[in-house]
């Protein structure tokens, strides 16, 4: 199991997040994911930088940690041809580090550029669409395109890597899974279902690399680790059912108003205990996932996670 380190675009500005995947590459961490928001997801986060920038920077700042984009939206926001200029120029950046994960997206994200929210299933049908589109134009060659939701006329990518960043898509059924299986390279899920892997599988994904992610918030003071995973991260419980649909910052806090502290730390494990954090890893591994990034929880709580983990987390994981 290879344990990554998440730099959370939400909770941070462009330059600490800079500092700190610096400081998860000296620690120990096997690879690093970036979150690309335009919006964080509750207030009391309080950033939302762009993420590409802060690869670009990552990418110089660095000399060994893979980067990965966990998980960019290629349909609305972006066109998927101004994707791939931009994951062959990171890819260029980080001399190869550099992995491109996508997704359907949120609309808390995608609402911005005014051209409505469509539904679930027209995003994937949006996603393999932009992915064939990224595929070819990482060739190299001139692309002209004319799909169902996507036009491309005469593009070009002038600088590309020799090696072109693989694609991971982002799954949570049997649709997203069906596609990933039969366009990606890795696949990548926030829920530690073996059920989810198995269709990817089927459906052309056996052997290929998988990526978990699993929000964390380590503190020495475990009610103020509570406190603050209940502030920042309460969202997370919602399902990405509803947590693509909701449009804002303040549609979240409202749809958990009533979530409580002791909810959220049923499912976050907060405070110092190791034993804990290896427990909430430990799912992932059981259900067949090879590689797993940490959120550490609060954009002021990093460098102390980071000095925990090389100590005493890092050294742990490694025996499960």
């Amino acid at each position: 199991m290879r344990i990554g380190y998440t730099m959370m675009t939400e909770h941070a500005g462009p330059r600490q997040l800079v500092e700190d995947v610096v400081r998860a590459e000296q620690v120990g961490f096997d690879f690093s994911v970036t979150s690309d928001h335009y919006f964080p997801w509750l207030d009391s986060q309080g950033h939302a930088p762009y993420a590409w920038s802060v690869l670009g920077a990552a990418a110089q700042a660095t000399s060994r940690i893979p980067l990965m984009t966990y998980v960019t939206c290629p349909t609305v926001r972006y066109h998927p041809a101004v994707v791939a200029q931009k994951a062959a120029t990171v890819g260029l950046l980080s001399q190869g580090r550099f992995r491109l994960g996508l997704g359907s997206g949120e609309n808390l994200n995608e609402h911005v550029v005014g051209h409505g929210w469509p539904t679930a299933g027209v995003r994937l049908e949006m996603l393999g669409e932009a992915v064939e589109i990224i595929r070819e134009l990482f060739t190299g060659e001139y692309v002209t395109y004319h799909g169902t939701h996507f036009d491309v006329e005469q593009a070009k990518l002038w600088d590309v890597p020799d090696e072109p960043p693989p694609i991971g898509v982002a799954v949570s059924g049997p649709v997203s899974c069906r596609l990933a299986g039969h366009l990606a390279d890795l696949v990548i899920a926030v829920e530690p279902k073996a059920e989810l892997l198995d269709a990817f599988d089927r459906h052309g994904g056996a052997g290929k690399p998988r990526v978990g992610q699993l929000p964390v918030c380590y503190d020495p003071d475990r009610g103020a680790a509570v406190r603050r995973a209940h502030d920042q991260f309460r969202w997370f419980g919602g399902g990405w059912k509803v947590n693509s649909e909701l449009p804002g910052p303040a549609s979240f806090a409202g749809a958990t108003q009533f979530v409580r502290e002791e909810d959220v730390a049923d499912s976050i494990p907060c405070g110092d205990n190791v034993d804990d954090f290896v427990a909430a890893v430990r799912p992932y591994v059981e259900a067949g996932f090879t590689e797993v990034a940490l959120v550490q929880v609060g954009g002021d709580a990093q460098q102390p996670f980071l000095d925990w983990s090389e100590k005493v987390l890092l050294p742990a994981l490694r025996e499960l």
